[in-house]
């Protein structure tokens, strides 16, 4: 394997790990996340990322967000413990661990803002952010503040999806079946949360923000050419009986130019194709490698294996490579204030 930098791998610190399960917000998932010890054990962590020669780690918060376990306080003090461990976990293991993300919760966007500062501080490479707050939209005015703070601090921004089975699939039901909720939930809720920052203005207040997308993109890439023709220069067909409230507000330049502003990882689980529709979209430039680990039946390995393989069927030339390899990650964490 080729030096690289796993740009989306998840982890529960220890003491954040011992907080959570004494949360009975988290007993359902912790229940399932107890046999899955790389989330939480360094040794069973190191001994899979040893498989795989060159390999490093970008570290990010796990789920649940802070946000769904605790109110107020509680949740910022999550929040904070989260990002304390973090920084002591990078600065203990250089050689394993490249850089790290933070926690943040928004149910109080002050303290998410002063959060931000001490994130700074830290030597954070910037936040993780839900693609909602407890359904509440990411372009919610009193969210606004937050993304002003890391913009001005130069940090970035990793865009996590989430949606629980009680967001049912259709509206006569009460819940989602068939598990269709993280399936395909999960993407719709990260491309629903692209469109709506971006129709927010976001990018015209700070367009040296950066945003990478989990999975790639989610739907965007594959919807490209439905982007253009329904949000062109004429934002689509305006129909008589049209809510103009609901229709997206012109924008400085076309929709489809602000969707290629954010970034993506290859954490789609080992498929070429889907890369190959992702590389085409946002460019070899925003691209990183980035697995998701270690959600899988191996702790890891198999999204590590995987994903490695799906690059290698693209027969992408070695400068593309080690961009997405690692190059465009470094470049991402770079503040620029």
């Amino acid at each position: 394997m080729t030096d690289c930098i796993d740009a989306w791998t998840h982890i529960l610190p220890k003491h954040y790990f011992a907080k959570l399960q004494t949360m009975g917000s988290a007993s359902g998932r912790l229940k399932r996340w107890l046999t899955l010890k790389t989330l939480f054990d360094l040794d069973e962590r190191f001994r899979v990322m040893d498989r795989f020669p060159g390999y490093r780690q970008f570290l990010t918060p796990s789920l649940p967000p802070v946000e769904d376990l605790a109110d107020g306080h509680a949740a910022t003090d999550l929040a904070r413990l989260m990002n304390d461990e973090l920084a002591e976990l990078v600065a203990a293991h250089p050689d394993r661990f490249a850089g790290w993300c933070g926690a943040l919760s928004l149910i109080d966007p002050a303290a998410a803002v002063k959060e931000v500062d001490r994130l700074t501080k830290m030597g954070s490479a910037g936040a993780q952010i839900i693609t909602s707050i407890r359904g509440e939209p990411l372009d919610a005015p009193r969210f606004q503040p937050v993304f002003d703070a890391l913009a001005a601090h130069g940090l970035s921004v990793w865009l996590h999806p989430a949606r629980g089975p009680h967001v049912a699939d259709y509206p006569t039901e009460d819940r989602s079946k068939f598990e269709i909720w993280w399936a395909f939930g999960w993407p719709y809720e990260s491309s629903a949360a692209m469109a709506r920052l971006v129709f927010s203005g976001l990018f015209d207040r700070h367009p040296d923000l950066r945003i990478i997308t989990h999975h790639l993109g989610a739907m965007i890439p594959f919807f490209a050419g439905r982007i253009a023709q329904g949000w062109g220069k004429q934002m689509g067909t305006r129909t008589p009986d049209s809510d103009a409230d609901l229709l997206p507000k012109p924008l400085k330049r076309t929709p489809s130019e602000y969707f290629k502003l954010f970034y993506g990882d290859t954490a789609l689980s080992g498929s070429a194709s889907a890369t190959r529709c992702g590389l085409d979209f946002f460019g070899n430039d925003r691209v990183m490698f980035g697995t998701d680990f270690p959600y899988d039946a191996e702790g890891g390995a198999i999204l590590i294996r995987e994903t490695q393989r799906s690059l290698d069927e693209l027969l992408l030339l070695k400068s593309v490579r080690s961009k997405i390899d690692r190059d465009n990650l470094l470049a991402f964490i770079t503040r620029k204030p």
